[in-house]
């Protein structure tokens, strides 16, 4: 096996060696060219909830680097539209201003209703209301954090996402999922064996990802709702790099069956597997585009690690990276106009994009040991793994670079990001 492709498939399990924290912390540094100005005002009566609605809504729009949080505390408080006073936030350089409320039901369940406010022309853009249980304050919180993003900017808000990785906790490998902001973790799976490679279903429903509970890398996959898991493929040699199609109904898989790792096609019941790759080289890490049309993958047939596609429906690998002679770990933005990948260069591995339609590539970090980008729904940013002072940890950045985060785990070493889908 080549040392490149030895990297791909242990390098995690050899490097998972801290402690984990259940909890993520995210700093941020950086911002878009135009922040739109956004006052928060606390809701009616949120100081009776165990935690503040509009912390989490400001927190997130803060943590995207589109917005501006105005400070409101010497400011008038209004909770409904005929107490805004429109002229005073404007003067204060305001154009977005969000008012909401909160009302406990007999029942124990919460009523929640919130605005958003054209403070320049005067007018509502948005407001919604939900009956909720008090458990599910900081899901409501990302959903109206959505709506602001989605009104202010014209494109979607991910913060109800969520996230997959992994993480070693004395010698326990961990599956984790949280919140996309690190909130809420809960762990899908854990064992005494590296795990690898999580890919989220298109309906966020499951988790394909690798595991080596058997010894050697094989691909399982695992409903996040009734935990029930199972090996998609039995096969002599070893499975790994999972990717789902579009539509959820196949998997793309590399497979040493027959040799060098390969390419392959399955039913997401694991039935019906077909060769994809033939080569008599390396073809590993497999990824759909969003619309179903193109297979992308990491060879090294021509001689070193690069990024190739090929039709869905068949044909030639057509070679996609040329810059550098080494670029792996392709992931297809979702309007399939960028490529995420790792690049090698004097020595260190960091996360570059490049334009398909120009063939441009602007490296995006500094940091020195990237792997594993992935981005999010919107496009709007890659989260990755990283090392800093020798622990894995997780950031994100900007697809234009301008905004980085870094989600901090206190004790942890942290791995093998895969941003999920938006659900429905």
């Amino acid at each position: 096996m080549k040392h490149w492709y030895k990297f791909l498939l242990l390098a995690l399990a050899s490097a998972l060696a801290f402690p984990a924290s259940a909890a993520l912390t995210i700093e941020i540094t950086g911002g878009a060219g135009n922040q739109i100005p956004v006052a928060i005002v606390p809701f009616a009566a949120e100081n009776t909830l165990p935690q503040s609605l509009t912390e989490v809504v400001g927190a997130d729009l803060a943590r995207s680097g589109m917005f501006k949080l105005t400070d409101t505390r010497a400011m008038p408080q209004p909770h409904e539209l005929d107490e805004v006073v429109y002229p005073d936030w404007k003067a204060r350089g305001v154009e977005g201003l969000v008012i909401g409320s909160v009302s406990r039901r007999p029942d124990g369940k919460l009523d929640i209703r919130f605005r958003l406010l054209d403070a320049i022309k005067q007018n509502q853009l948005a407001g919604f209301s939900y009956t909720v249980s008090p458990g599910e304050l900081r899901a409501t919180a990302h959903k109206i954090a959505d709506v602001i993003y989605e009104k202010m900017t014209g494109d979607v808000g991910v913060f109800s996402t969520k996230i997959a990785y992994v993480v070693k906790q004395g010698k326990k490998f961990e599956l984790q999922v949280a919140d996309a902001d690190g909130f809420d973790a809960r762990t899908v799976l854990a064992s005494q064996e590296p795990i690898l490679s999580p890919a989220w279903s298109p309906d966020g429903s499951r988790l394909a990802y690798v595991s080596f509970e058997k010894k050697k890398p094989m691909v399982y996959v695992q409903s996040l709702l009734t935990g029930q898991r199972r090996e998609l493929v039995s096969v002599r040699g070893s499975a790994s790099a999972p990717a789902w199609s579009p539509d959820g109904n196949k998997l793309a898989l590399a497979l040493t069956k027959d040799g060098n790792s390969q390419i392959y096609l399955v039913n997401a019941d694991g039935s019906n597997l077909q060769r994809w790759s033939s080569s008599s080289t390396i073809d590993t890490e497999p990824e759909f585009s969003a619309d179903g049309k193109w297979l992308f993958l990491t060879s090294d047939r021509g001689g070193s690690p690069q990024i190739y596609r090929m039709a869905a429906n068949g044909g030639a690998a057509q070679r996609i990276s040329f810059e550098g002679s080494y670029n792996v770990s392709a992931n297809i933005s979702p309007d399939g106009k960028n490529l995420a990948f790792i690049q090698r260069s004097g020595g260190e591995f960091h996360v570059a994009v490049q334009d398909l339609a120009t063939g441009q590539v602007q490296a995006l970090t500094d940091t020195r040991v990237d792997e594993s980008p992935s981005f999010a729904p919107n496009g709007k940013m890659i989260i990755y793994a990283t090392e800093i002072n020798r622990r894995g940890t997780l950031a994100a950045i900007s697809s234009d670079g301008r905004v980085k985060q870094k989600f901090s785990s206190q004790t942890g070493d942290v791995r093998e990001p895969a941003w999920g889908p938006l659900l429905k």
